[in-house]
């Protein structure tokens, strides 16, 4: 079927009252433009329903209302609509009467117009979207329809959306085999004749292959026909060489070609997956190892609206930082992010659910988990089939009914249903051994619970993995949880294991035939974790949590030196996680450089300096905290005043040099876990470290400077390749050699003129003081982030940057 975007010309408000005798709109709805995250736009607040889940937002009941003018013609056609995600429970009127609903709000979904249009008129598309019943999320949702919507139009002979899926056979040097599944229907009262036309492009556009032949249908008939075809030559995607192919499918009336009926065109890569335990995990017969970053959906800034510009520059920017996998967590991802990864080769772990027929939160999907599980991992697995970026589909995470009895028959039906649709692809849950061992769980604690003076186990599950971090490892090993995840791995291909490291070699002996993924990991384990990765050919992978920072969940990786400022029960204002080893601006924070350096991609060393005004107080961390560090050497009041630096480095010694001078070598490498601590005296000036290899030799260095006193505000556009709908414009505070001035805290306020409008604008800090879609906000460390969204591509775009303190900068956007 044809698409095009129907995102445009929305009107929007919030609905107060369920009830109405007539459906209107009020003077008061907005004009929006989809993709729209009506949340964000609530005041985040201290007594926020909701809390710390989602920042301080509350959900509410929201209302969208589109006109579309069908034409009289359409009588003999078929019309649907495709909306890639609401979040959530949406219901979608037309004319006043239900077409459809999802409760889902994270799956793709079609609704079917036909039965309820009004030809040559106009008519009224309206969706309401209930996201009121608090609390639903674990983690910072948005609302309303937050991804694109699209309207589908084809004759009534077509092919179904998402219909034809392209199945790489076999695959060397010479040749692939790729069998293409199209999937036709026919909504006449009478059979049809038709041709279906199949052309396979390269890269480079060339036909690489093509067929065609007839499909007879009955009356209100649907089919599935295949096709198989032979590439010479063919260019396999992988991560390091992510080629693409190009399938055009054309229905034709048979006997006449020029009669065109319906067209589709689908991006599918050439590539074989393998699994064993002595192997591993292969891609094209070529070992990998999934060097993986947990992320959640929100765009930071802009929350959870979805565009293509901003899923492309954060799967840019993690792949840069040395992932090459991620793992959408804990849902399915956007059609937007599976492009991404799909053309700069980024491996996807898509997963279904976070919960099952148990909730994690009162109102959450696990209310209508029983009746709608088929069609979410339907919908799910249809949408995902042709991106050759998918090799791992994770049916749940942390489903604290897994191991049991009923739990583990449910994991055999999601698991079988996943084989039925997609053959192709691995399987596997996220499995927390602790919350997986159930009424086992007080055997198991009962030691640990004495020691910890009877504190209550109850409560979020972060929180209490916190609590149990340092007995962690002797927990997930107990017998008890190895039964329980017995039954639960039993019908999956990889068994995914989230926080159980010390298991990794007590159950490769014995279990033999195990294939293992670390699936969620604490981020400052990762030299202990990747050394295992790396010796044992049944672990596959690690995914971190996590890669990408992100609302809600607020606090658990804010740095606290008091109850309440970070960590789980951190307070109002705090509304990041603060975990990721990239912030929500896009930049790289400390533990990113550590965690490349670990993974063997950077030689260089880095420098991460803990904060000198906090060094005599204690650091309150959660297990995702490594430190409390910033890369720089800029320091205030600070002068002669002890400092502790932290350098992570590959080579096997590393010197660190204040203005020239040594403070000492220590050992560095796989032996001291890539990271040491040298403690000293700050003094304004340059700051070294050069790291050397076993014989001496120097295999890297880096310097830090201190910013002078004299500042300016900089601002500088980010190249994305293309022109895109998004504008990312970084500002720093700098000195005149350009160097930031991290202790500097400036108020900007923003003016955008021209062709423009401002989309977010933010800086990193977990406890911001300002609205994202305000034109005010203060720098974190220096710096600051302004998106724009283009409203007229030919129009030109000037932003003004203005701060108390600084001169006002102007910037004209190219």
């Amino acid at each position: 079927m044809l698409e095009q975007k129907f995102n445009s010309d929305w009107k929007f408000w919030v609905d107060k009252s369920a009830f109405a005798l007539v459906w209107t709109i009020p003077q008061e709805a907005e004009d929006v433009t989809l993709p729209h995250d009506a949340m964000l736009r609530q005041i985040p607040y201290a007594q926020s329903t909701n809390g710390e889940n989602t920042g301080f937002r509350d959900g509410e009941c929201y209302l969208y209302v589109k006109k579309l003018y069908v034409p009289a013609e359409y009588k003999n056609k078929t019309v649907k609509l495709k909306f890639e995600g609401v979040y959530m429970n949406a219901f979608v009127y037309v004319n006043g009467q239900l077409a459809g609903k999802n409760p889902f709000g994270y799956t793709t979904f079609y609704v079917a117009l036909d039965d309820f249009l009004e030809y040559g008129k106009e008519n009224e598309i309206r969706v309401q979207v209930k996201n009121s019943a608090m609390k639903n999320s674990r983690w910072y949702s948005g609302g309303g329809i937050y991804r694109d919507v699209y309207l589908l139009v084809s004759e009534l002979a077509y092919m179904e959306p998402e219909g034809v899926q392209i199945k790489t056979e076999s695959l060397d040097e010479e040749y692939a085999a790729i069998m293409i599944e199209t999937e036709i229907k026919n909504r006449w009262h009478s059979s049809k004749e038709l041709l279906l036309e199949q052309t396979v492009l390269d890269i480079d556009g060339a036909v690489a292959a093509s067929g065609s032949f007839p499909v007879i249908l009955l009356a209100g008939e649907k089919r599935k026909v295949w096709q198989r075809f032979t590439i010479s030559e063919p260019k396999p995607w992988s991560d390091d060489s992510p080629s693409l192919y190009r399938c055009i499918s054309r229905l034709h009336a048979a006997g006449d070609e020029a009669d065109q009926i319906d067209e589709s065109i689908e991006t599918f890569g050439i590539r074989i997956l393998t699994l064993d335990v002595k192997r591993g995990l292969q891609v094209n017969h070529h070992p990998v190892k999934l060097r993986g970053a947990c992320i959640h959906h929100d765009s930071g800034l802009l929350g959870a609206a979805t565009y293509e510009a901003a899923q492309f520059r954060q799967i840019k920017l993690l792949k840069d930082a040395g992932f090459n996998a991620v793992r959408m967590s804990h849902h399915p991802m956007a059609p937007a992010m599976l492009l991404a990864c799909d053309s700069l080769g980024v491996y996807v772990m898509d997963e279904a659910f976070d919960m099952w027929n148990r909730c994690k939160s009162d109102y959450d999907y696990g209310l209508y988990f029983d009746e709608w599980w088929q069609r979410d991992v339907t919908a799910m697995v249809r949408k995902d089939y042709n991106h050759p970026s998918v090799i791992l589909y994770s049916v749940g995470n942390e489903i604290s009914e897994i191991g049991t009895v009923h739990g583990a028959k449910l994991c055999h039906e999601l698991c079988s249903k996943i084989k039925e649709l997609d053959s192709t692809r691995y399987t596997l849950a996220s499995i927390n051994g602790v919350f997986s061992a159930g009424d086992d769980l007080g055997e198991i604690m009962h030691d640990v619970l004495t020691e910890i003076n009877g504190h209550e186990t109850e409560g979020n599950v972060n929180e209490f993995l916190t609590l149990m971090h340092k007995h962690l490892d002797k927990i997930v090993v107990h017998d008890a949880i190895a039964n329980r995840m017995e039954r639960a791995v039993s019908s999956m291909d990889i068994a995914g294991y989230n926080y159980m490291t010390a298991r990794y070699e007590m159950d490769g002996r014995k279990y033999p035939n195990r294939v293992i993924v670390g699936s969620e990991t604490y981020p400052p384990e990762i030299a202990r974790n990747w050394e295992l990765v790396k010796k044992l050919p049944y672990v596959i992978g690690d995914f971190t949590w996590t890669g990408w920072d992100y609302i809600g969940e607020a606090g658990i990786g804010v740095p606290a030196y008091r109850w309440g400022e970070g960590g789980f029960g951190a307070k109002f204002p705090c509304q990041l996680a603060y975990c990721g080893d990239i912030d929500i601006t896009g930049a790289r924070r400390p533990m990113s450089y550590y965690r490349e350096i670990v993974f063997g991609l950077r030689t260089a060393p880095y420098i991460a300096v803990q904060d000198p005004t906090k060094y005599d107080q204690t650091l309150i961390k959660t297990p995702w905290v490594l430190s409390d560090t910033v890369s720089s050497w800029t320091w205030d009041d600070c002068q002669e005043k002890p400092i502790v630096v932290e350098v992570y480095a590959q080579g096997a010694t590393t010197e660190l040099l204040i203005n020239g001078h040594s403070q000492g070598i220590k050992a560095t490498g796989v032996q001291a876990g890539y990271r040491v601590l040298f403690e000293t005296i700050y003094e304004r000036g340059e700051i070294k470290a050069i790291s050397y290899d076993a014989d001496g030799n120097i295999i890297g260095e880096t310097k830090l400077q201190t910013a002078n006193d004299e500042h300016h505000i900089q601002i500088n556009q980010e190249n994305t390749g293309e022109e895109r709908e998004l504008i990312y414009l970084t500002i720093d505070i700098c000195d005149a050699e350009g160097i930031t001035a991290t202790s500097k805290v400036q108020t900007l306020t923003a003016q955008v003129a021209g062709g423009a409008v401002l989309a977010g604008f933010g800086s990193a800090n977990p406890k911001p003081s300002d609205h994202y879609l305000s034109y005010q906000t203060e720098t974190y460390q220096g710096k600051a982030l302004l998106i724009l969204k283009r409203t007229n591509v030919g129009e030109g775009i000037q932003v003004v940057i203005s701060a108390d303190e600084l001169q006002t900068a102007t910037f004209i956007v190219k």
